[in-house]
């Protein structure tokens, strides 16, 4: 019974990223796709996704777009309110879930299984390679009700995602953002803390033929 119990609690617990787990991502493409103003003339929300695979660097592109470093002092490439940062992406695909280290640009694991199928009841959604969840990490605020930050960083979610949406019109890659999702599962499965709270998820695809 001891035994059993030992191996049920190493099952249970968190897997702690260390920078020999890192796994470090392509460096991100900073010039070449498509112009602006055509990449919001293609943006759009897609709920068909192909199973292929993304490659490393677009994910890394996609990553770094979202949320990514732009310039010497750590700032990035979607605001946030007072400049907390407190917006972070996870990563979800078959390997497991890792969190994107926007410092270093590189994802650190989290978890060393498919949490996909877990993420939502709609169907599509699991078809995806990749999924982003963005978590908001309230400690990371000040002041206000934790309703007040919860709103903070719901239009803070929605400028990341936005830079994701108009990366994948310009890499020709299908995407779809949902408020729909199972926050208590899915947060009890990423070991995230109570002060971490999940705010939307966004899936990225080649487009289903």
């Amino acid at each position: 019974m001891k035994a059993a119990l030992v191996l049920v609690a190493a099952l249970l617990a968190p897997v702690t990223a260390t920078a020999a787990d890192a796994v470090k991502l392509p460096a991100p493409r900073k010039s070449g796709g498509m112009p602006v103003m055509e990449a919001f003339a293609r943006r759009a929300t897609s709920r068909a996704f192909d199973t292929k695979p993304l490659t490393p660097q677009q994910l890394s592109d996609a990553l770094w777009a979202g949320f990514g470093v732009n310039r010497p002092d750590g700032r990035r490439t979607a605001p946030t309110s007072r400049d907390r940062r407190e917006l972070e992406i996870y990563v979800l695909e078959a390997r497991g879930g890792s969190l994107y280290d926007a410092a270093n640009h590189q994802l650190l694991p989290v978890v060393a299984e498919d949490l996909r199928a877990l993420q939502s009841a709609q169907e599509f959604a699991r078809d995806a390679p990749v999924t982003l969840v963005f978590v908001a990490d309230l400690s990371k605020t000040s002041g206000g009700t934790d309703a007040e930050k919860e709103a903070t960083a719901a239009f803070d979610t929605g400028f990341v995602s936005q830079n994701v949406y108009l990366f994948c019109a310009s890499e020709g890659l299908a995407t779809g953002v949902r408020s729909w999702v199972d926050r208590e599962v899915l947060s009890r499965r990423m070991k995230l803390r109570p002060d971490q709270r999940i705010t939307a998820a966004q899936s990225i695809a080649y487009p289903k033929k």
